[in-house]
């Protein structure tokens, strides 16, 4: 059956927790991209934008970075107006506010600056500080809080229609493909994902079917002992679609309940990437035909308008369902989550907000606005 998919026999990590190491320092390491012929429009560009540092292999007996030691160790959770004080955005409207106390357009014209700069994008800036400025201009604001006040709600207002939880409930498997650029966290979301639902009393299972990164496989099954989660893997350069039909099948005889496929982050062939994409979607649809049930774009928040290039290029080639926006709390702008709710509308299902399994959250408008907007406006 299929002998072109059993070019390797699949093997699953053991559920032995792993020794515990030195913590994890990086997410997924990033490799440098080559241009690729014959990709989409715009999408070389997209790449060559992105890091492009490639860290030493971990050798026999090092640690396997972007995963951390036992987070029951781990410092208690942090709020988000914690995680996200750092961050561009909330610094620049914070000293904003102080400088100009007073209501005038001033005010709105460094308004303005301060979001362009954080990257909420141009027109998205400059639709939402004109609608202010008119309101300021009808005496609607009796001073720089109650401007304050409004700017919270139009920021919530454009990011509530993304707050869309994934609801894994309706298929058994449900079945995830997470896809990416690489260096963005995604096999380390992956791990963070597997931990969430393995807590509620999910049955996980995990694909490496990033066989192309040679620490990809090393780093999923870590991550796997750790959470005591079962990884199907074929080793590097083994095919991708392989080790994924593989994994869905062990996913459906064993009842499992969520299968996450982790795929390459690169293009290293012509168009390597988006064909191996449509491969796996067209191989799992030999099990089921609605798979995958979501195809989840991991992004990093700190490349700013970037990701939304990023967002473009893999919409249109593989139907991404859905975000997850990592790093949210190392950036040092942190408007991107606005730009991208504004050009797709497509749901952000979680965030990072720091390297521990926990700080991998379901993405919440008011509690991610409450978290960059000063502390003085009582909210958070």
């Amino acid at each position: 059956m299929l002998k072109f998919w059993k070019k390797k026999p699949a093997e699953t990590t053991s559920e032995q927790p792993a020794a515990t190491g030195p913590a994890a320092t990086s997410e997924d390491p990033a490799s440098p991209v080559p241009p690729v012929d014959g990709a989409a429009p715009g999408l070389n560009e997209a790449l060559a934008e992105t890091p492009t540092a490639e860290p030493a292999q971990a050798g026999p007996g090092e640690p396997i970075t972007g995963v951390p030691d036992d987070d029951e160790a781990a410092p208690a959770r942090r709020g988000w107006r914690e995680r996200l004080a750092g961050s561009g955005f909330a610094r620049g409207l914070s000293s904003l506010f102080v400088r100009h106390p007073k209501l005038d357009d001033d005010l709105l014209d460094e308004l303005e600056t301060t979001l362009i700069t954080a990257d909420v994008g141009v027109e998205a800036s400059t639709t939402l500080v004109e609608g202010l400025r008119k309101r300021m201009h009808r005496r609607e604001f009796a001073d720089a809080a109650a401007l304050l006040a409004a700017l919270r709600q139009e920021l919530v207002a454009l990011l509530r229609p993304v707050q869309r939880p994934l609801d894994i409930a309706g298929r058994k498997p449900f079945v995830i493909l997470t896809v990416g650029i690489n260096g963005v966290g995604k096999t380390t979301t992956i791990g963070k994902l597997a931990r969430r639902w393995r807590d509620e009393g999910r049955e996980v299972l995990l694909a490496a079917g990033d066989t192309f990164r040679a620490a990809a496989v090393e780093q999923l099954k870590t991550w796997g002992e750790r959470n005591r989660v079962p990884v199907i893997s074929q080793g590097q350069d083994a095919d991708s679609a392989s080790v994924i039909f593989d994994a869905l099948q062990a996913a459906r005889s064993r009842g499992t309940d969520v299968l996450i496929a982790d795929t390459a982050g690169r293009l290293h062939t012509q168009g390597g990437l988006m064909d191996e994409l449509g491969k796996i979607a067209r191989v799992l649809k030999k099990l089921d035909a609605d798979a995958p049930h979501e195809v989840l774009m991991v992004i990093d928040g700190t490349t700013g308008q970037n990701a939304v290039s990023q967002v473009r290029q893999f919409r249109q080639i593989v139907g991404v369902t859905g975000l997850v926006v990592t790093k949210l709390d190392g950036t040092a702008k942190g408007g991107v989550v606005f730009a991208l709710a504004r050009e797709f509308g497509l749901p952000i299902r979680f965030v990072g907000l720091g390297e521990t399994a926990t700080d991998l959250r379901a993405f919440d408008a008011e509690a991610y606005v409450d978290g960059l907007l000063p502390a003085a406006l009582g909210h958070g």
